[in-house]
């Protein structure tokens, strides 16, 4: 998916929302046995569900507490934001170099009778959670001011963030659509 090289609040939280539905969507139309399959070496779809959400709520954390306690965590940006597609190419290459989910960001395996549409649900309600908090805290110009750290990408700004968890969400989306293509 191509965005414009710089997203205003509004189109961000326009094309987030865009993101979490086009996932949840197709989450909705894959069989219960396919959504916890584990093809061999990769995550079930479950999984990928299950990174998102623990992605969103970190994120949602940055958006989430006081400026002051993002400043004093992250720091405050002494550069402009790059761009929608630099931050994606950005991120590719550090995938393309071995990065990968590490820690508390690797989904754990799902025992037999997880409840498919409760973790649905659960992103459902976590993608809430983090449109309301960037929609009610940050005015579009506070988003370049603030670093967070991103476990991949080091010290990237409120935007940066933004413009990740767009990408990464359809990111994981193509992963298993191929996934389940095959």
């Amino acid at each position: 998916m191509s965005l414009p090289n710089s997203l205003t609040i509004d189109e961000i939280l326009r094309e987030s929302e865009k993101a979490f539905q086009r996932f949840t969507a197709f989450c909705r139309e894959v069989q219960p046995e396919r959504f916890f399959e584990e093809p061999a070496g990769q995550w079930s779809v479950a999984q990928h569900l299950q990174h998102l959400v623990i992605h969103t709520k970190s994120a949602t954390a940055a958006y989430a507490i006081p400026k002051f306690l993002v400043r004093l965590f992250g720091g405050k940006s002494n550069r402009t934001s790059i761009s929608y597609p630099a931050l994606v190419e950005k991120y590719q290459s550090v995938l393309a170099a071995g990065g990968k989910a590490q820690g508390r960001y690797i989904p754990k395996h799902f025992k037999p009778g997880t409840n498919k549409d409760e973790l649905i649900n659960h992103w459902r309600q976590f993608s809430a959670i983090y449109l309301q908090a960037l929609r009610k805290n940050w005015k579009d110009d506070q988003l370049d001011k603030y670093l967070v750290k991103h476990p991949l990408l080091g010290k990237i700004t409120l935007r940066e963030l933004c413009y990740f968890t767009i990408y990464h969400t359809d990111h994981h989306l193509a992963i298993v659509q191929r996934s389940l293509a095959s």
